[in-house]
Parts: structure tokens; C-alpha cells; sequence
């Protein structure tokens, strides 16, 4: 017959100084891959609000003015009155994957915080 008390939680062994490096160096390359995607798209946003700015002027003035755009590889002519709403979409597309990956990258540096004071690990100084 089985006692009934509570088993204690089962321990997982320890792991080996090799597989916390690495698990360390997967968390950095993780963070880093997050942080040069998030930042690629931000300048990408930035180039769609500078688009932006300068054709919002020319709709105001000339909206059937044309304007080249390229889509796929290719640059097609449309006017700046077909463009502008499509680059508004795109732009703030873009913000929402930026806004994700941010939570991602806040979600991972966490785990990663919290790897570094379950195993106690300090970067070593540099020498």
C-alpha cells in the first residue's frame, strides 16, 4: 500500500558546468537576435514616417500626383493619394510586430534573469 504522504518535489540533478554555458550563451544569442530584429524594424519604421512627412505634403497640394512605390521588386507608378493609406498600414504594421518583439525580448531577459540567480551566475570581469 502506498503511504499518503505528500512526495517532496522531485529534484532534477543539477546541470553540468557544460550545458549551463550552453544554456547561458542560447539566452544571449535569443536576446541578441530579438534586439537586432526590433531594431532593424524601427529604423524601417522611421524610413516609412519620413516617407510619410514628405507625401503628406504633396497630398494636401496634389493629390493625383504621381509617385513611384516599390512592391516585390517591382516599381510601379500610383498616386500619392493610393500610396499614402497603403504606407500607413504598412508603418503601423510594423509598429505592432515591434511592440510584440518587445514583449518577447522583456518576457526572455526575464527568463534569462531568473536562470542567472537559480544557478548563481555572474558574468565573469573582464580581464
Amino acid at each position: 500500500m502506498s503511504s499518503s504522504k505528500p512526495k517532496a518535489k522531485a529534484s532534477q540533478p543539477k546541470p553540468s558546468a557544460q550545458e549551463l554555458q550552453q544554456q547561458y550563451n542560447r539566452y544571449q544569442s535569443e536576446l541578441q537576435t530579438l534586439a537586432s530584429k526590433i531594431g532593424e524594424l524601427e529604423q524601417e519604421a522611421e524610413e516609412h514616417n519620413l516617407v510619410l512627412s514628405t507625401l503628406d505634403e504633396a497630398l494636401a497640394e496634389e493629390p493625383d500626383r504621381k509617385c513611384f512605390r516599390l512592391v516585390g521588386g517591382v516599381l510601379v507608378e500610383r498616386t500619392v493619394k493610393d500610396v499614402v493609406p497603403a504606407l500607413k498600414t504598412n508603418r503601423d504594421g510594423i509598429q505592432k510586430v515591434i511592440a510584440n518583439l518587445v514583449e518577447q525580448y522583456k518576457t526572455r531577459d526575464e527568463e534569462f534573469e531568473n536562470f542567472k540567480r537559480e544557478y548563481n551566475i555572474r558574468p565573469a570581469p573582464a580581464s
